[in-house]
């Protein structure tokens, strides 16, 4: 669908003050916090935030609130996407404002980046202890293996494997099994786990769950579990996840609902207080998987956190049309 000529110039009009392109600019990166927009451009929240209110308007960023803190990403569909994403393209990316932006951008990500690595390796050891805190395992783990089926597998993947507990719960159905994982101190409790279950064809390597530089349609199955709280673009992950999925495999995505315990967040560096649904289904839709199920399993406790379990699958008529 395209514009009209008022929609055009209403697009170009809330695009057109320099803060606003350089939101912009920053938002076709990641999804942004408010506060970490006020850090990188150096403004005021109350300043950011009108200029966050007029994109929005516009139809250009989605706001959406997670727990305390409100996060903003650029709109992903309809004719003025393709209007911002081809103004973005023309800039010269070595504009000093916006190479300035890129750099105090980096910087953010670096901290968090040491940030999450302190956790992890701080408390590795203890990491099933931690998640067992929050919902029964047994019952995961049991949603898990109906979600997957009885198999076999001809190859596996886990993308943030931890320590490795969804390489010993599927990796006795799959012919191969790769788990992929930032942190060395994470992997190295994954391998003596597997050693430990006498899984000879498990492969743990260190990889990046936004750029595994894994083949396309690689796997039948692919697991990602308890994993995209943590990232600063879930839906990214989610995409890339879904890209190796093999025609009739399955992604299998295990995380929270939406709650309300900020502590996650300030403690054990959780970015995402959980996802609703649609959110997830659309992410899924547009990394082109279909035929979602959702299993739910509440806390014991009101205090808890409900665990959700999105399953879905690439279809065949994928690998008949790639042919």
């Amino acid at each position: 669908m395209n514009l009209t000529a008022n929609q055009a110039v209403e697009v170009l009009r809330a695009a057109g003050e320099p803060s606003r392109l350089r939101i912009l600019a920053l938002l076709a990166r990641e999804e942004l916090a408010v506060l970490e927009l006020c850090r990188v451009l150096d403004q005021s929240q109350p300043r950011v935030s009108r200029h966050l209110k007029l994109l929005a308007e516009a139809g250009l960023v989605e706001r959406f609130p997670d727990g305390a803190w409100v996060f903003y990403r650029l709109t992903r569909a309809g004719a003025a996407d393709a209007l911002i994403t081809e103004l973005l393209s023309r800039i010269d990316p070595a504009d000093p404002v916006l190479h300035r932006d890129a750099e105090r951008l980096q910087a953010v990500w670096s901290e968090r980046a040491d940030a999450a690595g302190e956790y992890f390796a701080r408390n590795a050891a203890r990491w099933d202890e931690i998640r067992s805190l929050y919902v029964s395992d047994a019952d995961v783990e049991d949603a898990i293996r109906q979600a997957a089926g009885p198999g076999p597998f001809r190859r596996l993947v886990d993308l943030g494997s931890g320590t490795g507990r969804m390489l010993t719960l599927l990796g006795p159905h799959a012919e191969a099994a790769l788990g992929l994982d930032l942190s060395q101190q994470m992997l190295n409790l994954a391998r003596n786990r597997v050693t430990e279950a006498g899984l000879a064809g498990c492969e743990l390597r260190h990889g990046d769950i936004f750029a595994t530089r894994l083949p396309d349609a690689s796997a039948d199955l692919v697991v990602v579990h308890q994993v995209l709280h943590y990232l600063a673009d879930p839906a990214v992950a989610v995409r890339e996840a879904a890209r190796i999925v093999a025609p009739g495999g399955k992604l299998i995505i295990a995380d929270f609902a939406p709650h309300r315990l900020e502590f996650l967040r300030e403690q054990h560096q959780h970015r995402r207080l959980g996802f609703p649904e649609p959110e997830m289904a659309r992410w899924l839709a547009d990394a082109g998987l279909s035929d979602l199920r959702v299993t739910s399993l509440p806390p014991a406790d009101k205090a808890g956190l409900t665990v959700k379990i999105w399953t879905a699958e690439r279809g065949r008529a994928h690998q008949r049309s790639a042919a």
